[in-house]
């Protein structure tokens, strides 16, 4: 959007700008923070467990970025999971899809209840309401990050010296593959396909492809390809389309070799892009070497509306005891931000979560002996506050 003026300028006295000039100036400084503005329209889907509990610490450090930089923001609440079969019987009712569908953003939280989970006869679950959210969305693209800190690197079942400055990206593709492909399940035979067409890989590719290039510009393909007739498109498909980008560094690598790769040298990765039921694994595993997993957020994006979100589940034990770790929702906010390229907002977020780290302002689950652990609602409390005060 543009904007124009019919004005003449004024003089110049020292350094300050005077007459029409100077209205000049002040409106083209008011136009550009305008255009900086922005309105975001949150669909809020806590869902189950301790979804509620950081949820709402998420929408705290939201509201805290937006009146720092100027930003609105209203939220509208859904049912999904659990709380949406006890409600209605569908884990993603279609009330929800609409809210979702009209939202800039999905900000969510986790599905999962044992009432379903130890009920093998159970028809409906709370995770069909997310392969359903996934597929009613276009969401084709999982995003997970996996860093570390360096104040927690004592918390990873890694040794430190291994762990230290690990720093990459897991893009799983989610639409297809065994989760989505026919299914038959019976008493005596059982079977899952896995389906991959050529446009579903090449655009996965293509996403992994633009991170590497805002990265360290190295690709690594994980796949089965001496198995999996699956796995040996995604490594055709990834061979014809490297040349495409001579700037990244394009290698491949069975998923089994991938998995003993991410323990053994984690620094090896920048990207990492493979199927969804791979990607489902590995990503868990890469989970664990930031010493917790209530600290990494992940996207989901495709041709609908973005999903930001924790990599962790429900935690229903700790559900309604104000203990669990806020700080992946609260990344998942950077990460919404940063999405529609709003990066000193992000910026913001990631620099709060790391100075509570430091001040040791930590939920139980990564806090050093010696020092008090602080509840989920102190903890986002703290980083709202951090990110208003500076």
């Amino acid at each position: 959007m543009g904007i124009s003026f019919n004005v003449k300028p004024g003089g110049v006295v020292g350094n300050e700008v005077t007459g029409e000039g100077a209205l000049f100036a002040q409106a083209v400084a008011e136009h550009e923070v305008t255009e900086l503005r922005r309105h975001f329209n949150i669909a809020v889907l806590a869902g189950d467990g301790i979804g509620p509990e950081i949820s709402a610490q998420g929408v705290a450090v939201m509201d805290a970025v937006c009146r720092r930089f100027g930003h609105t923001v209203e939220y509208h609440h859904a049912l999904v999971g659990a709380a949406a079969i006890d409600a209605c019987g569908d884990p993603f009712p279609e009330s929800t899809y609409e809210i979702c569908s009209k939202a800039t953003a999905v900000l969510f939280s986790a599905v999962g209840d044992p009432k379903y989970d130890h009920n093998p006869e159970a028809k409906v679950r709370p995770e069909q309401g997310l392969l359903a959210m996934r597929r009613k969305l276009g969401l084709y693209a999982n995003i997970r990050p996996v860093e570390t800190f360096p104040c927690l690197l004592h918390n990873s079942p890694l040794r430190a010296d291994i762990v230290k400055d690990a720093d990459f990206v897991c893009i799983r593709e989610l639409t297809g593959g065994m989760y989505f492909g026919e299914k038959l399940e019976g008493d005596e035979r059982a079977y899952d396909t896995c389906l991959y067409t050529r446009p579903e890989v090449e655009r996965i590719l293509r996403v992994a492809y633009d991170y590497a290039r805002r990265r360290r510009r190295h690709l690594t393909v994980v796949d089965k390809a001496n198995v999996l007739a699956s796995s040996r498109l995604w490594r055709h498909v990834a061979q014809q389309m490297a040349p495409e980008y001579p700037d990244v560094t394009t290698d491949f690598m069975y998923v089994d070799n991938a998995a003993m790769r991410m323990i053994q040298d984690p620094r090896f990765f920048d990207v990492m892009v493979t199927e969804n039921t791979f990607g489902d694994i590995l990503t868990d595993e890469g989970s664990v070497i930031s010493g917790s997993m209530g600290l990494l957020p992940s996207a989901s994006t495709g041709t609908g509306t973005p999903v930001f979100e924790p990599i962790h589940g429900s935690w229903p034990e700790a559900a309604g005891k104000n203990i669990a770790n806020p700080i992946a929702q609260i990344l998942s906010v950077a990460m919404l931000f940063e999405h529609f390229g709003l990066t000193d907002e992000g910026a913001a977020i990631r620099s709060a979560v790391n100075a509570s780290l430091d001040a040791n302002v930590r939920t139980p689950d990564i806090q050093t002996p010696g020092h008090p652990a602080y509840t989920t609602a102190q903890v986002g409390s703290w980083i709202a506050d951090c990110i208003l005060a500076r």
